[in-house]
């Protein structure tokens, strides 16, 4: 796009760079500038993506309590600083 073009659709150029797109700027027919992304756009979430990968083995094993050492483990580690040590 040359600049004179840039100039004219500054704002819609600015969402395009935002929405992850590289805009390159041309001056008098040579490439002189690129318009892009500061960072690049967060990935989105895509529901029910795991679904490929087939159900759960053992769903209800998820709502079992956890064995005492495990639950000591959860506890005491590094996951938890604000916990108090017993």
């Amino acid at each position: 796009m040359n600049v004179h073009q840039a100039k004219t659709h500054l704002s819609r150029l600015i969402d395009d760079a935002h929405a992850g797109e590289t805009i390159l700027l041309a001056k008098a027919g040579k490439p002189w500038a690129r318009l892009m992304p500061l960072a690049p756009p967060s990935p989105q979430r895509i529901p029910g993506r795991l679904r490929s990968r087939g159900p759960l083995r053992q769903p209800d094993g998820l709502l079992e309590p956890l064995e005492p050492e495990e639950l000591a483990a959860w506890e005491n580690g590094p996951l938890t600083p604000w916990m108090p040590q017993p």
